[in-house]
């Protein structure tokens, strides 16, 4: 039975091919792919030599899919990464990536959970849960593991003021879920 908690490990043979070792099969770029996109990590591992190959492998399945025009970065961030392998912004561009993308989730978060309260009968968003998963595999993907060695500032204590964008956000949403019910009638 597989451990959802631990990386799932895949491990490369010398002639490239890619071994599930919890189902004991060869798997393609497309299935880790999939498997990210389920919520699960991966370990992939080169058996001869023993080198972690996830960040590579990561890599070239972004590429992949950024070839077949499904693009999620934007050329200027592209270029800025590369910029950043020539400078000396290569300490500071890992930290600060992983930070926006945690800022991300928890933002993320934050809107699902005051939806939830706003209207805690209204049905699950289809495909929400997907996208959700999806979204965290792409930021585990992009930042790696270099949140952990993020040591930033400690997250602030809700405001007032963020109170009041919460009821704001949530006045909006009340009146677009008003047009919308009219428009479905």
């Amino acid at each position: 039975m597989a451990d959802k908690d631990k990386p799932l490990l895949i491990k490369r043979y010398a002639s490239r091919r890619l071994y599930n070792t919890e189902t004991s099969d060869y798997v393609t770029l497309e299935d880790i792919s999939g498997f990210i996109r389920d919520g699960r990590d991966v370990q992939i591992v080169d058996l001869k030599s023993g080198d972690d190959l996830t960040r590579q492998y990561l890599l070239q399945i972004v590429a992949e899919h950024e070839s077949r025009g499904e693009s999620v970065l934007p050329i200027n961030v592209l270029t800025d990464l590369v910029r950043s392998y020539t400078t000396q912004a290569t300490s500071v561009v890992p930290q600060f990536l992983a930070a926006s993308f945690e800022m991300f989730r928890d933002s993320q978060s934050k809107w699902a959970e005051g939806m939830s309260q706003m209207n805690p009968m209204m049905p699950k968003i289809p495909g929400l849960e997907a996208m959700k998963a999806q979204q965290e595999a792409f930021l585990k993907a992009m930042a790696g593991n270099m949140g952990k060695s993020w040591s930033g500032p400690e997250k602030e204590a809700p405001t007032a003021e963020s109170d009041e964008d919460l009821a704001a956000i949530k006045k909006q949403l009340a009146e677009l879920q008003q047009k919308l019910s009219k428009i479905d009638k």
